[in-house]
């Protein structure tokens, strides 16, 4: 299955930085584009590397409020958030050349999202981008641009008829939902902690959509502790079976790795195995139901050693064609790499151990299973609309 890949990648996409002690550090990026040129991931045949180009104004403007965009350049410029749309919050503190930063990440999921449209490339990645909480008028959970809803509403504008996003993030996938929320082109799917327990404290399976785009959009809130076996039950249960039915012409995915359970600022207890077979897992859904037609972005993380590097590898591999074996011992030059990037100590293999297997919901549902329960809500919210029955 594998096929043309294409890389959006600059140096530059480093520069989108929130400064010293800010939980998105860009070292996470710089030290899985390392890993994965150590792993021999980037010069495997299919892939091709885009240099990509900052998102123009009239690109931006596919999502985002021109007002709003005047803010993020303005802020950028004279270093003065004051809370307005967002900016200089502790959560989005402003930084010099702020416009310049968030604008070619966005350009990057959108030379990725070309590449893929105009068939040079079965998947494409930017795996510096997955900004997904960035609203039309407001900055957001470390988000200034949304690039994964400016590269959507791009494939729309192009002809798209119909386009899949899911998102494997900790965090409600608020953003991108808020993009598409009325309209029936876009079915969104967002697995993500319970909002009672977590940022942005959104995502509840009641959440469907509106008019035309009822039922389009999907949440699988799960409760904080969740691991692996019912994280994949609940993927598998859900995001297959409402793909299929939908039939995408391109799917599109955000695969933070903030589930990961040594991740500091939420809850779940996941593997980098769990999140490895998650993406395949995706990228079998894709070459199933569009052809293979796959855009694929990071997103959250913020274990920067121990897991972002290795789950985005591994993403990156699948992406390519050669997956990693996860038995594969860690480099000793990017071990080496990362102590001194970081002062931390880096894993030495590219697995936690675990199996990262699960039980399929076909097998039985117990109610009384607090991961059944949820998957079983969302269902019931959404099955119908797409000519499903629930799982019973």
């Amino acid at each position: 299955m594998a096929g043309p890949f294409a890389l959006a990648w600059d140096e530059r996409l480093t520069g989108y930085d929130f400064g010293p002690g800010h939980p998105l550090a860009p070292v996470r990026v710089e030290l899985t584009i390392a890993l994965a040129r150590e792993l021999g991931v980037l010069s495997l045949p299919p892939v091709a590397l885009l240099d990509p180009a900052p998102a123009s104004l009239d690109e931006l403007t596919l999502v985002h409020d021109p007002a709003y965009i005047d803010a993020v350049r303005q802020a950028g410029r004279d270093g003065m958030g004051n809370g307005r749309y967002g900016l200089g919050t502790p959560d989005n503190p402003v930084f010099e050349g702020m416009h310049e930063a968030s604008a070619l990440v966005a350009g990057a999921t959108l030379a990725a999202a070309r590449a893929v449209w105009a068939g040079e490339a079965l998947h494409a990645a930017n795996i510096a981008g997955g900004l997904h909480h960035a609203m039309r008028r407001s900055a957001s959970g470390f988000c200034v641009y949304n690039d994964p809803a400016i590269a959507i509403e791009w494939l729309l504008s192009q002809g798209a008829q119909r386009v899949a996003y899911v998102d494997v993030d900790v965090h409600h996938g608020d953003g991108v939902q808020a993009a598409f929320y009325h309209d029936p082109r876009v079915l969104t799917i967002s697995l993500h902690e319970h909002p009672a327990t977590l940022f942005p404290g959104t995502g509840l399976a009641s959440e469907t959509g509106s008019g035309d785009g009822r039922g389009y959009a999907v949440n699988m809130p799960l409760p904080a502790g969740t691991g692996d076996a019912g994280w994949l039950r609940a993927f598998d249960a859900v995001v297959p079976p409402l793909v299929r039915a939908f039939g995408p012409e391109v799917l599109v995915s955000q695969h933070g790795c903030d589930s990961h359970r040594l991740d500091p600022l939420a809850h779940l207890e996941l593997s980098v195995d769990a999140q490895r077979r998650a993406a395949v897992m995706v990228h079998e859904l894709a070459h199933e139901v569009c052809g293979g037609r796959w855009l694929l972005t990071g997103g959250g993380g913020y274990e920067l050693v121990q897991v972002v590097p290795r789950s985005w590898t591994h993403l990156l591999a699948i992406a390519a064609g050669g997956p990693v074996d996860p038995a594969v011992t860690v480099p000793a030059a990017w071990r080496a790499l990362a102590t001194d990037r970081t002062g931390e100590g880096a894993p030495s293999v590219m697995t936690d151990g675990q199996p990262a297997d699960y039980i399929p919901v076909s097998a039985g549902i117990d109610p009384a299973d607090r991961v059944d329960a949820s998957i079983v809500t969302t269902c019931r919210a959404t099955f119908a609309w797409h000519g499903l029955q629930p799982p019973m």
